[in-house]
């Protein structure tokens, strides 16, 4: 079970959810960097990058039997808002050709570093198998 929380009056958010209520198995993906299954980057474009993290949530999320639908919460570390906000288009994009029209709770904030070192997003998802 899954409900969008949208209070009443609020404007509707454009990409995210203000809030989800589930019920289910939780399942857990830790933070995704932009690179292969193989550790290794293939760009350095962020949106490059960001595609790629997000295929990696993608196959995480199906080793548990959930996909891009199950998931409620979305926490993006980001080095660049700037870079972030001016590629929006770009990036909303990509988002919908891996994860469709499947808008979590969602938070991004500007960092001043990732561990590794030419990552430049990492991105956890929490999810939630109904019952």
């Amino acid at each position: 079970m899954r409900t969008l929380l949208q209070p009443p009056g609020w404007t509707a958010p454009k990409g995210y959810a203000n809030g989800i209520a589930a019920r289910g198995t939780q399942v857990f993906v830790g933070g995704q960097i932009g690179w292969n299954a193989q550790q290794q980057f293939e760009s350095d474009d962020f949106i490059a990058q960001t595609a790629q993290t997000l295929r990696n949530i993608v196959a995480v999320l199906k080793e548990a039997g959930a996909g891009p639908q199950h998931m409620v919460r979305m926490t993006w570390y980001i080095l660049d808002r700037v870079e972030y906000n001016s590629r929006l288009p770009e990036l909303g994009v990509v988002y919908r050709e891996v994860l469709g029209r499947n808008f979590p709770a969602m938070t991004c904030v500007q960092v001043a570093a990732l561990m590794e070192a030419r990552a430049k997003v990492e991105i956890e998802v929490t999810a939630v198998l109904p019952d």
